[in-house]
């Protein structure tokens, strides 16, 4: 249980309105600021999320990635200001919550299969098709 006026403080620090949404599995960009003297750039880190935790301001998530045969990982903070935005660009399939065992694998077998989520195009073919077989029941009866 959290004490009440921590949750005050931390709820300000929160980015509420555009807290981004993936899961363990997905692959993402991460676009961070960096800050090299008076210059500021934003830089990409593209991988797979291979852990969440925490919670509210402590809530961080750990990619990884290969760079020349080797594995990187990154730990972030989510709700970090130096975090523009993170985009996830493939779903994948998992039935883990940590995926440690994929700092073993190379090559191929780095791959998790797709988590397939079905487009707006084919949920609402499905929602019509469905409303087109359903006898119509006004005055029947029953």
């Amino acid at each position: 249980m959290i004490n009440k006026f921590l949750q005050l403080v931390e709820d300000s620090s929160l980015k509420n309105e555009n807290t981004p949404q993936f899961e363990v599995g997905d692959t993402v960009d991460v676009h961070c600021r960096i800050v090299e003297g008076e210059k500021e750039r934003v830089q990409v880190f593209a991988g797979t999320v291979i852990m969440k935790r925490g919670r509210g301001v402590n809530e961080t998530f750990t990619v990884r990635r290969i760079v020349n045969n080797e594995g990187v990982e990154r730990i972030f903070p989510l709700h970090s200001p130096y975090i523009n935005k993170v985009v996830a660009r493939r779903s994948g399939q998992t039935r883990r919550a940590k995926l440690f065992y994929l700092r073993d694998r190379v090559g191929k077998s780095t791959r998790l299969a797709e988590d397939r989520k079905p487009s707006k195009r084919e949920v609402a073919a499905a929602a019509e098709l469905a409303a087109s077989k359903q006898p119509e029941l006004v005055g029947a009866g029953v």
